[in-house]
Formats: C-alpha cells, sequence, structure tokens
C-alpha cells in the first residue's frame, strides 16, 4: 500500500471534507425549495465555504434553507481552522493520545518548521478563534437585532462573524435584500463595516502572529515574522483605501453620493476585502477598471502564512520585495530588522509566486475562450478564487460547467497552497547529494 506523505493526507482530507459537504448539501433538506440540488452546484459552495472562499452560483440566503446554511457553515469553521486542528481540538476533547503521525500532519497542517508544541498551538488556535468569534457575533448580534429582531440579529451575528473571522465571505442577507447584495446596505454602518473588517483583518494575520502579540505585548520585541506580517498587512490597508478613494472619488456608482466619513469608510472596507475576505459594502462590477485590477493585485497577495486566508501571502510579497531591494543596492544578504533571511526561504517564495502565476494566468486564459467574458472580469473572477477571496463582479453565477469546474480546482489550489498542491501530486522527492559545477548564465 502505498504510503502517503503528511502533504498528501492533508490536501487529501481537504478534499474528502469538500466531497462530504457537496453530499449533504444535495439532499432536498438543504435547500430552501426542498428540492434535490445537482452535484455541480452543491460541489461548487462545498468548495468555496471548505476553501473559505465565498463565490457563489446560487444565493447562500435565498437559495439554501436554514440546514444548508448551517452546515455551509460548518465548513467554513472546519476550513478557516484547517481540518487536522479541529480533528485534534476533538481528540482533546475526549482525552486521545495524540500520535506521532498526527503531530506530523498537524505541523504540516498548520506550516509549522518544526514538530515541537503543535498540539499546544493547536489548542491555542482553537481557544483565539473561539475568543475573538464570540466577541464578533455579540456586537453584529446586537446591531442586526435592531433591524430583524432577535431571532434573526442572533443568527445573522453568528453567521456572518464566524464568515468574516474565517475570511469566508459568505452571506444570508439576500433574502433582506435581495441576492448577491452582501454588506452593501450598511456602507455607512460603522459597527458592521468596522467589526466585520476587523474580523477579517485578525483573521487574516495568521495564528502564530496574534499569539506573538498577545505573548510580547512590544513591537520591538516581536518575531521577524510577526513584523513582517504587521508591516505588509498595515502598508498594504493605507495604500489600497488612499488608491480606492482617489479613483473612485467621482464614480457615480460607488464613492460619490456618499458624505465624506461613509466614502472613507467604504474605500477602506474595500480595502480590506480582498484580502482574501469576500465581502463587499459597494458594487464590485461598478468600479473602475483601475480599482478592479488593485483589487486583482491584493487579492493575489491575499493574507498571512497560517492564518484563515489564502493568496501567496504578505510575508512572500515581502520577502520578494526585499531580495529586489537587496539585488537592487548590490548587496549578497537578504535582511530585514537587524536579521537575516536565508536565500532559501528567499527561492522559496519565488517558486510561490511563480506556480500561482502560472496558475491564475493559466486558468484566465482557458476561462476566456470558453466564457465569452471580458480579460478584466474573468481575471479578477479567477485571482479571487485563487486567493479564496469571494469577490465577483457578477459573472459566476454565469459560468458553464467548465468553467464551474476550473474555479473549483483553482480555490482548492489556492486554499491547500500551489506549492503543498504540486509537492503532494509530485510524490517522490529524490535526495540529490551531488554538487555540479557551476557556471555562469546572462541575465537581465
Amino acid at each position: 500500500m502505498l504510503r502517503l506523505n503528511p502533504t498528501q493526507v492533508v490536501v487529501l482530507g481537504f478534499a474528502g471534507l469538500i466531497l462530504t459537504g457537496a453530499l449533504f448539501l444535495m439532499l432536498p433538506i438543504s435547500s430552501a425549495s426542498g428540492i434535490w440540488t445537482d452535484f455541480l452546484t452543491a460541489l461548487f459552495t462545498a468548495t468555496s465555504a471548505v476553501c473559505v472562499t465565498g463565490l457563489v452560483v446560487v444565493d447562500t440566503g435565498t437559495y439554501w434553507s436554514s440546514f444548508g446554511q448551517m452546515i455551509i457553515l460548518l465548513l467554513i469553521q472546519i476550513g478557516g481552522l484547517g481540518w487536522m486542528s479541529v480533528a485534534t481540538f476533538l481528540a482533546l476533547v475526549v482525552r486521545k493520545r495524540i500520535s506521532l503521525r498526527e503531530r506530523l500532519l498537524l505541523q504540516e497542517a498548520l506550516n509549522r518548521e518544526t514538530l515541537g508544541g503543535v498540539v499546544d498551538l493547536a489548542r491555542r488556535v482553537i481557544f483565539i478563534t473561539a475568543i475573538i468569534e464570540s466577541l464578533g457575533i455579540l456586537i453584529l448580534a446586537a446591531r442586526f437585532t435592531l433591524d430583524f429582531g432577535w431571532k434573526k440579529g442572533l443568527y445573522y451575528g453568528l453567521f456572518h462573524a464566524i464568515s468574516a473571522f474565517n475570511n469566508a465571505g459568505f452571506d444570508v442577507l439576500g433574502k433582506e435584500f435581495g441576492e448577491f447584495t452582501s454588506l452593501t446596505h450598511y456602507v455607512g454602518d460603522p459597527v458592521v463595516s468596522l467589526t466585520v473588517a476587523t474580523l477579517l483583518v485578525l483573521g487574516g494575520l495568521g495564528f502564530p502572529v496574534l499569539m506573538d502579540v498577545v505573548r510580547t505585548k512590544k513591537l520591538s520585541r516581536l518575531s521577524l515574522h510577526s513584523k513582517l506580517v504587521l508591516l505588509t498587512t498595515a502598508s498594504l490597508i493605507i495604500v489600497g483605501t488612499a488608491l480606492i478613494l482617489i479613483v473612485e472619488w467621482d464614480n457615480p456608482r460607488t464613492l460619490h453620493p456618499l458624505t465624506l466619513p461613509v466614502k472613507i469608510l467604504a474605500a477602506y472596507f474595500q480595502a480590506v476585502t480582498p484580502r482574501t475576505a469576500g465581502f463587499n459594502t459597494i458594487d464590485i462590477a461598478g468600479l473602475e477598471p483601475a480599482t478592479q485590477y488593485l483589487q486583482v493585485i491584493l487579492m493575489f497577495i491575499g493574507a498571512s502564512p497560517a492564518g484563515t486566508g489564502g493568496g501567496i501571502k504578505t510575508v512572500t510579497f515581502a520577502v520578494l520585495v526585499l531580495a529586489v531591494v537587496t539585488i537592487v543596492r548590490g548587496r549578497q544578504e537578504v535582511d530585514f530588522g537587524g536579521r537575516q533571511i536565508s536565500w532559501f526561504r528567499v527561492f522559496k517564495a519565488l517558486s510561490i509566486a511563480a506556480i500561482s502565476f502560472a496558475l491564475v494566468n493559466a486558468v484566465t486564459f482557458i476561462l476566456l475562450i470558453t466564457e465569452g467574458k471580458g480579460f478584466l472580469p474573468v481575471l479578477y473572477e479567477v485571482t479571487s478564487a485563487f486567493g479564496t477571496v469571494g469577490l465577483s463582479t457578477g459573472i459566476t453565477p454565469e459560468l458553464s460547467p467548465i468553467g464551474r469546474w476550473l474555479i473549483i480546482f483553482t480555490m482548492f489550489a489556492g486554499r491547500v497552497g500551489p506549492l503543498s498542491l504540486a509537492m503532494a501530486i509530485w510524490h517522490k522527492q529524490a535526495k540529490v547529494n551531488v554538487h555540479l559545477p557551476e557556471e555562469q548564465v546572462i541575465l537581465g
């Protein structure tokens, strides 16, 4: 029997979870109409939920029943935390011993370099998630109760807080404000917008960073990883907000009708949400092409390692920028904050970015042939799927079966990581101990 390595087990685990979720969503009890859902629609929705993406071919709030929505919410929670983290927590609850094999799987799932402390890390991940999501539920439930009463308010608060912290982008407000409207009704509501945006940012920072901040409480004592994450995240949000304000200021379909405070709030939210979140408070299709392209860049970069988001990750982007700066300055070592970053890390970051770039472009090329849509909407859709974002210009429900299968694959690759997926497929990893003679090639 072929023995699978940890990377392959994690990848297959996500695939198994998606298939199980799809089978549940196919059941008549899962749809609001009480009829069977076709396999492709159920699979697309389950993949989007497990991969915490948010792209949907049917409106979540109107198509699915309460049972179906809870299945989606459960898939979001497991997918956001990682199925191995959830399985480990359940094992600890029943006081089951965690074997070495399970620790290796957990190490791979949590993207840890060392095996030590992975079980304790999984426990802390669950604990932090429970605290942050509970606070989000309380705030959003209190706000939604004012509009819909306490029963709906509590349910909407629960669903959207979990969806937001896990960067999933699913919403169930379609039955209240119309299909595929997301949070556009609350564009000027600071409670909803800021609470959801905060949950998105916290989920996207990554659990190691959250624990590092809680533990050290001082910026100067943070690890190099945490400093890179916080600096890159803050820079992308600030630059994104400023550029969206500038480009969309006079756009009558987006910011122009809004007051100055609401413009700033809306621009900030739209700068945060491409970081793999998927919610929107203004019409994405109404954005200027320049803004849509800016969001494509933000979606491609994505969130941070060991968090609930996708993309190539902020640290990957930061390491590549630092490597470019190093070469331009004529220096030999990549460094930041008084610490050196190995060239192996640079090569790994370059590999992740290159594979991701190739995947996005290949899928975009095929969809341009099969879907008959414009270049930017297709690129936006594919990058949203890869970055597990969930934002769309509105073409998702119109995708052909081929297009849906390609987006399903792209969402899956974006969630498990393009490099991890490639390593899982490329089973044999030969160890080469021979050093060949070096020869120079001409670059540039």
